[in-house]
């Protein structure tokens, strides 16, 4: 189920993207430009709201949804992305060559997913799993009272 989680945001780019302004969230429409794994890679500008939100409090969550089916990340956002990625990123995207004259023109950020929830209600009853990455932990989660475990 965690493979199955991890295709679903590579299949869906366009996510809604949670930071914090002091104590007000703040969502947007984000795009992963890339993902390894569990780490997905975002881009962005220095002149932007979102990188000094995110200078301020790294921590985020993200929410991917398509077809009643959503996949909920959350972590702690870094800066330490590579030259290589970066570049990556930039050759990859046909809207950044459009915006900016040059790969170095933005700030790249990664997020190592801490914390993921996938949530299906196609099925009955629906699944959804909890996996906490740092630990490998799984359970699953409540999808009303008539499955709830007895």
């Amino acid at each position: 189920m965690l493979n199955k989680s991890l295709q679903f945001l590579n299949e869906h780019k366009e996510i809604a993207f949670a930071t914090c302004e002091g104590n007000l969230p703040k969502l947007r429409i984000f795009q992963v430009m890339k993902q390894e794994g569990h780490v997905l890679y975002f881009a962005t500008s220095a002149d932007k709201a979102v990188y000094r939100e995110l200078q301020a409090n790294p921590n985020v969550e993200l929410l991917a949804y398509a077809d009643k089916t959503s996949v909920r990340c959350a972590g702690i956002i870094n800066f330490d992305v590579s030259d290589d990625i970066k570049r990556w990123i930039y050759d990859n995207n046909p809207v950044l060559p459009r915006l900016y004259t040059c790969y170095d023109k933005l700030e790249y950020f990664c997020l190592p997913i801490a914390e993921m929830d996938y949530y299906n209600l196609n099925p009955t009853p629906p699944v959804f799993k909890r996996f906490d990455l740092m630990t490998g932990d799984v359970a699953d989660g409540f999808v009303g009272e008539r499955f709830k475990r007895k």
